[in-house]
C-alpha cells in the first residue's frame, strides 16, 4: 500500500476528549469574505488539450467528488477559446463544445466546487499572426518564437496590452466564474516547450516603450549584465508587467470583487501560483516546501498554491512522476501553509499514467477530513534564510539548496524570506535569531540597513560564498573583510579547522578537501578569523604528493554589532554539499551556527532520520468562527518520510520507528493526537518542555498539540 493510512470520511477517534470540528461548507464563510481566503484549497488544474474539449462532463464531475476536490482550474481562452467566443482577435479550438464550459461551471456549483478558468496570453494563433504580425515576438535576427500554429507574442504589443482583457471580460460577461488563471505572463526570450534561446524581443511596441521608459535607450540583444542597457531593462519589465496585471485587476474586479486572479506574479494577484516540478538535477525533495515556505513568508497577504506537476518534462507530458514523489510534494504543501494542487494534461478518464491516482484520493480526504488543522499558521523559527530568487536556478540555487538542506536534515526549523523583499519584511527580520543569506549577491540599501539592525540587535548572521559582494563598502563594514579575489578556484585547496574549540565535529580530521569558488579576502578588520586555507600540494604519484601550507587566508571571518555578530564564509559551502553530500561540509556551517546561537537545536530535540523532514507550526484552527483571531490554539508537528528519496529515484520510504522528541512547548498540552493513527499519544511536559515518542512513521504524519 502505497501510505500507510487508509483515510476515512467519519470522525476523528473521540479519545481522551479530542472532538472534531467539522470542515466548513462554502456557505458557512461569511459571504463578504473572497471564497479563497480561507486558505483551503484543494485543486486539480485540468490542461486540455483541443481535442479533450469534447471531454464527458458528467464523468469529470465523479472523478473531481472522487478526489475530493474543492476548486478546479480549466481552459477558458486565450491561446485559443473553449468556448464559443465573438472575439475576432481570439482563435477558437476546432473541437469546441458550445456548452461543454457552461456546463462544467453549473455541475461544479451545484457541488459547492470552485471554477477558475485557464488563460494563457503568450502565444495567438497563426490565423490571428498573419492578421497581426506586429503582435509577435521577433528576435534580433527575425526570427520567431513557434510551436507549431502558434506564435509567441510581444507584451508590449495590442494583443496582451489590450485584447487580453477583453478577452478576460467576455468570459466573465458569459460565465459564473470564480477566478481566472493566467498561466506564462511576462517576457520570453525563448521557447521553454523545446529549450531553444532567441534573445530579447525586438518588437517596434517594445522598442517604442521601451525608448520611452529609459529616455533613449535602445533594447538589449541578450538578458545579459554585459549588456550597457540590461540593469534599466530589468526594470522596464518589471513595471511594464505589473502595470499590465494592474489594468487587468481592475477590469475584473469592476466586473466581479470576487473573482479571484491567479498566476505567478505578487502584484494585483490574490493567489500567488508556483509549481513543484522535475526540471533539473540534481532532485530536490524539498522543493514543495521551498516553494510554499518562501512564498508564504516573502508575501504573507497572500495565499499561496503551489501545483504539483503530473508531467516528467514538457517533452514527456503522458508520464507521471513517481506517486512517493507526489506524496511528499503534496504533503510538504499542508504542513507549510498552502493546500492542495495538482496540475495534469487532460481529463481523467482513460489517463495515460494513472499512478498518482490513489495517492491523490488519500491526501485530498486527508485534508479535508482535518480541515480546520491547515492553513493558519504562524512559524516558531527563529531561523531565516534569504532566498535569491522565488524560481531560483544555476549556481545561486544550489548554493541556496545545500544550506537548506544542511538545515533540514539537522532539524533546524527556518522560514525563508526573498531577498527582495528584506524591506518589506523588516518587522518579521528583526525577530529572528540566525538570518542566513547564501550567495545573495546584492541587495537594496534599504535591505542592509535592515539587517544592519537585526545583527545589532542581537541577531546572528552567516553569509556564504560571494554574498554582498557588489557592495564592498559594506562587505567592509558588516564583516571587517576586504575583497580580494570574490571568484577564485578552489579546486586542490584544503581548509583546516584547528581552532577545535569552535569545530567541535572535526576531532579526527584536520585537513577538509575543497572544489568550487574559494574566495580570498582579507579579515584583517574582522574580530575572530578561522578556518585556514591551505595551497594545493603538488599533484602525481602518490610519492611525490604532499606540500600543502598555509596560504596566510581563512575562510571564515567573523565581526561583532552591539549584540549580534556577522558571520562572512567567502566560499561555495551550500553548492559543495548539495553536489557531492558530504557531512564534514555541512559540520562547517553547524559548528558555527552552535558558536553564534547555540539554543538554535533547543526548539526541536529528535533522534529522527537525517531524512525525516520535521516541519513545526502554531496553529489557529481554520474555521469560521476564528475569521480574524489569530490566538495559538496549540502547534502541530508534521512530518514527511524521505528515506525512499535516493537521489535519483522515488521508492516507497522505509519505516521508521521509535522516534523520540523534545519540543519547546510554552503551554502544558492538553492532547497529543496522531491524524494518521488516529489516536492520542502519551507525553510528558516539565518546566517548558513537551516529551513524547512515535512509534511508527510511515509517508507522513501530522501531530497536533492542543493547548
Amino acid at each position: 500500500m502505497l501510505l500507510a493510512v487508509m483515510v476515512s470520511l467519519g470522525c476523528f477517534a473521540q479519545e481522551a476528549g479530542f472532538e472534531r470540528t467539522l470542515p466548513a461548507a462554502p456557505s458557512e464563510w461569511p459571504d463578504t469574505l473572497p471564497w479563497w481566503q480561507p486558505n483551503n484549497l484543494r485543486l486539480m488544474q485540468t490542461n486540455l488539450p483541443a481535442y479533450e474539449a469534447q471531454l464527458n462532463v458528467d464523468s469529470l464531475i465523479e472523478d473531481l467528488q472522487r478526489f475530493s476536490v474543492n476548486t478546479l482550474i480549466i481552459n477558458g481562452g486565450g491561446i485559443m477559446a473553449f468556448y464559443p467566443t465573438r472575439l475576432d482577435f481570439q482563435y477558437t479550438n476546432p473541437y469546441m463544445q458550445e456548452n461543454m464550459l457552461k456546463e462544467v461551471i453549473e455541475k461544479c456549483h451545484a457541488l459547492n466546487i470552485r471554477v477558475i478558468t485557464r488563460f494563457d496570453f503568450s502565444r495567438i494563433h497563426r490565423s490571428i499572426f498573419e492578421k497581426h504580425p506586429d503582435w509577435a515576438y521577433i528576435s534580433a535576427k527575425g526570427d520567431r518564437i513557434i510551436n507549431d500554429d502558434m506564435y509567441m507574442v510581444s507584451v508590449n504589443a495590442p494583443y496582451v496590452q489590450e485584447k487580453s482583457i477583453q478577452i478576460v471580460e467576455e468570459v466573465i460577461s458569459l460565465y459564473d466564474i470564480d477566478g481566472i488563471f493566467i498561466n506564462m505572463p511576462g517576457y520570453h526570450t525563448g521557447n521553454a516547450y523545446e529549450g531553444t534561446h532567441f534573445g530579447v524581443d525586438q518588437n517596434t511596441y517594445d522598442q517604442q516603450r521601451f525608448k520611452a521608459f529609459s529616455q533613449g535607450m535602445a533594447l538589449p540583444q541578450e538578458e545579459s549584465a554585459e549588456e550597457p542597457s540590461y540593469t534599466r531593462y530589468q526594470a522596464f519589465k518589471a513595471y511594464t508587467v505589473d502595470d499590465w496585471m494592474k489594468r487587468m485587476h481592475a477590469a475584473v474586479k469592476a466586473k466581479n470583487p470576487q473573482i479571484a486572479i491567479c498566476t505567478y506574479m505578487d502584484e494585483y494577484v490574490d493567489i500567488i501560483r508556483h509549481e513543484t516540478q522535475t526540471n533539473s538535477l540534481p532532485y530536490w525533495p524539498y522543493m514543495a516546501s521551498d516553494n510554499v515556505n518562501n512564498t508564504l513568508h516573502s508575501y504573507p497577504n497572500h495565499v499561496v498554491s503551489n501545483a504539483s506537476i503530473q508531467q516528467i518534462s514538457f517533452q514527456s507530458r503522458y508520464n507521471a512522476i513517481e506517486p512517493e514523489e507526489t506524496v511528499i510534494r503534496l504533503y510538504e504543501n499542508l504542513a507549510n501553509g498552502s493546500g492542495l494542487d495538482m496540475s495534469l494534461m487532460g481529463d481523467f478518464r482513460d489517463y495515460e499514467d494513472e499512478r498518482n491516482f490513489k495517492a491523490w484520493e488519500e491526501l485530498y480526504a486527508f485534508h479535508q477530513k482535518y480541515e480546520p488543522y491547515f492553513g493558519k499558521y504562524t512559524s516558531p523559527a527563529e531561523i531565516c534564510v534569504i532566498s535569491p530568487d522565488d524560481w531560483p536556478h544555476g549556481e545561486e540555487a544550489q548554493e541556496y539548496r545545500g544550506i537548506q538542506l544542511m538545515l533540514k536534515e539537522s532539524h533546524l526549523p527556518y522560514d525563508i524570506i526573498e531577498y527582495s523583499q528584506i524591506e518589506k519584511q523588516a518587522e518579521a527580520i528583526n525577530q529572528y535569531k540566525l538570518i542566513i543569506l547564501p550567495q545573495i549577491v546584492e541587495i537594496s540599501e534599504g535591505a542592509q540597513q535592515v539587517l544592519r539592525k537585526a545583527c545589532e540587535n542581537g541577531a546572528a548572521l552567516i553569509a556564504t560564498n560571494q554574498s554582498l559582494s557588489a557592495d564592498e563598502a559594506y562587505v567592509q563594514e558588516m564583516f571587517g573583510a576586504r575583497i580580494e579575489k570574490k571568484s577564485h578556484e578552489g579546486a586542490g585547496f584544503y581548509l583546516h579547522p584547528e581552532d577545535k574549540n569552535l569545530f567541535k565535529r572535526f576531532k579526527e580530521q584536520s585537513l577538509l578537501f575543497w572544489k568550487f569558488n574559494l574566495g580570498l579576502y582579507d579579515f584583517a578588520d574582522a574580530d575572530t578569523m578561522a578556518l585556514p586555507i591551505y595551497t594545493p600540494g603538488r599533484p602525481g604519484p602518490p610519492e611525490k604528493i604532499g606540500g600543502h601550507e598555509p596560504s596566510g587566508y581563512f575562510a571564515v571571518g567573523m565581526k561583532t554589532h552591539q549584540q549580534g555578530k556577522a558571520v562572512l564564509i567567502p566560499i561555495n559551502l551550500g553548492r559543495l554539499y548539495y553536489i557531492h553530500g558530504y557531512e564534514q561540509h555541512k559540520n562547517i556551517l553547524l559548528d558555527l551556527i552552535d558558536w553564534l546561537f547555540p539554543e538554535a537545536g533547543q526548539l526541536i530535540q529528535t533522534n529522527a532520520h537525517p531524512r525525516v523532514e520535521v516541519i513545526l507550526q502554531h496553529y489557529t484552527r481554520n474555521i469560521p468562527a476564528n475569521l480574524g483571531k489569530s490566538e495559538v490554539e496549540g502547534m502541530l508537528l508534521h512530518l514527511v518520510n524521505i528515506t525512499g528519496f535516493s537521489g535519483n529515484t522515488y521508492f516507497e520510504p522505509l519505516p521508521v520507528r521509535d522516534i523520540n522528541f523534545r519540543i519547546r512547548c510554552d503551554f502544558r498540552p492538553a492532547n497529543l493526537f496522531s491524524m494518521v493513527q488516529e489516536k492520542t499519544l502519551d507525553f510528558d511536559w516539565d518546566n517548558g518542555y513537551l516529551t513524547f515518542t512515535l512509534d511508527q512513521l510511515q509517508a507522513f504524519e501530522g501531530l497536533i498539540i492542543e493547548k
